[in-house]
């Protein structure tokens, strides 16, 4: 599997990924995202930093 494809796949999964819970319960996706409107910017960018390290583990483990 070269680069382009495992990309594309990685791509195709997270959107397949982001949708379940839309579809599945929408009146709970609206409950969590006003949620994460209230989020002060600080508290965003450490989740964000979270994801991006776990990410990066999961990378560098695969």
């Amino acid at each position: 599997m070269d680069w382009g494809s495992a990309t594309w796949g990685a791509i195709g999964l997270v959107l397949v990924i982001e949708g379940v819970l839309p579809f599945v319960s929408p009146a709970g996706w609206r409950r969590t995202f006003s949620q994460l409107l209230r989020l002060r910017d600080g508290q965003i960018r450490f989740c964000a930093l979270l994801s991006i390290l776990a990410g990066g583990l999961v990378l560098l483990l695969a």
